[in-house]
């Protein structure tokens, strides 16, 4: 249980792009010091939330506080406490010290600066005397994103937003940036936000991790989440369709609701359910992927049926059990009724 006060509230959030709703959140608080996971597909809304997480945007309807107070966009009170790292480096076009050393400028705190650009240029694997004069432009991709994530560390922020940060860089770049922002979190406590497809590192470092999909939030290890589109059955169930073979059969939604969820407690993997129950799916699916949660001492496997991804949190003890791998084929089950609509 963490016990640190939120450090964001978000309330109520609705945000449009012309007519197009493209995030939709309840209610969705983020602890001060903690690490949050965000998972989606590209197109889910991570860009967007981020974006209003670091109050470069303002919600269409609805509230976020940050430390119990109502932001503004670019609000004065929090600008450089705040600060987002997008997958696509955005420098200036001056040189590798101006560059980061602009932000401490602008906040007119330059004492020591020649120390202080070389120690955060050294936490992200740049010498000084090579790259501190150099241009934006003589930089490769992955030397441009340690500066910018360099131009972000040394102001010592409260919060650090990451969007997709390693994502088109090179591996030693991506170790870097990876060990660079986990020790932000370790020196002064900066919380962080993290949306990656590097789900092996998210479910390492992260203290609780969310999905997004179709700009709505859902607790990573508890649910998986079945969108449309669904076809009518019989009036009382509706079926969505996998492939050319397989097709779930759920119980018909509310009016107004049109996702599904499905409780992890509730899905079993191959025989972890000994007797089925009448009218049980059972569809087949590949494992694409095993991450160990290392905080929970749990491992999430990730299982491809069809158009669906389902996550299961397993024990090593069952793992072992199942004899469960990568690309293994698997049967995955559970009951039609069990199916919540949201």
């Amino acid at each position: 249980m963490n016990l640190n006060p939120p450090i964001y509230q978000l309330t109520d959030i609705q945000h449009f792009y012309g007519d197009k709703q493209v995030l939709g959140i309840k209610s969705f608080d983020i602890c001060q010091g903690s690490i949050t996971g965000l998972i989606g597909p590209n197109g889910s809304g991570k860009t967007t939330l981020l974006k209003l997480l670091a109050f470069t945007q303002k919600p269409s309807h609805g509230s976020i506080r940050y430390k119990g107070r109502a932001e503004k966009p670019f609000s004065p009170t929090i600008r450089s406490k705040i600060t987002l790292l997008t997958q696509k480096p955005y420098l200036l076009k001056r040189t590798v010290f101006e560059n980061i050393a602009y932000g401490l400028k602008i906040r007119k705190d330059t004492g020591n600066i020649k120390q202080r650009v070389s120690t955060v240029l050294s936490s992200v694997g740049l010498d000084f005397s090579r790259f501190s004069q150099r241009m934006w432009h003589e930089l490769s991709g992955g030397e441009a994103q340690r500066v910018a994530m360099a131009a972000r560390l040394i102001l010592k922020p409260e919060i650090l937003l990451l969007d997709e940060p390693i994502a088109s860089v090179d591996t030693e770049s991506a170790k870097l940036i990876r060990e660079a922002s986990l020790n932000a979190r370790d020196s002064w406590g900066t919380t962080l936000v993290i949306a990656s497809h590097d789900l092996s590192w998210l479910f390492s470092v992260s203290d609780h991790q969310v999905s997004i999909r179709n700009g709505k939030l859902f607790s990573i290890g508890i649910e998986n989440i079945i969108t449309g589109p669904f076809e009518p059955k019989d009036g009382h169930m509706v079926i969505k369709r996998l492939d050319r073979e397989q097709n779930l059969r759920l119980k018909a939604p509310e009016p107004g609701k049109s996702t599904a969820m499905i409780k992890k407690e509730k899905t079993y993997i191959n025989g972890s359910f000994k007797t089925d129950r009448p009218g049980m799916n059972r569809v087949g699916g590949r494992i694409i992927s095993m991450h160990l949660e290392t905080r929970q001492n749990l491992i999430m496997v990730n299982i491809r049926i069809g158009t669906l991804s389902f996550d299961l949190s397993l024990s090593p003890d069952q793992i072992s059990k199942e004899n469960l791998y990568p690309g293994k084929e698997v049967t995955i089950r559970f009951h039609p009724d069990d199916v919540e609509w949201i």
